[in-house]
């Protein structure tokens, strides 16, 4: 069994250019154990370009 976190990464209205940081996103949850297994772009706004993508993580339960 795994456990999976989603991370939301903004993405700025004028460049389309990450608000964070992702690659710290992704080494800090690696750190802890996270496997990095998708990112998630949806299209959301009305020029059918994503606002925000999404980092999936998972890691085996504990126990």
């Amino acid at each position: 069994m795994y456990e999976y976190k989603f991370v939301r990464v903004e993405l700025s209205s004028f460049r389309r250019r990450p608000k964070e940081d992702y690659q710290a996103i992704v080494t800090q949850h690696a750190e802890e154990g996270w496997r990095l297994v998708q990112i998630f772009a949806p299209s959301i706004g009305g020029d059918g370009l994503a606002n925000y993508f999404e980092l999936i993580f998972e890691k085996p339960k504990a126990g």
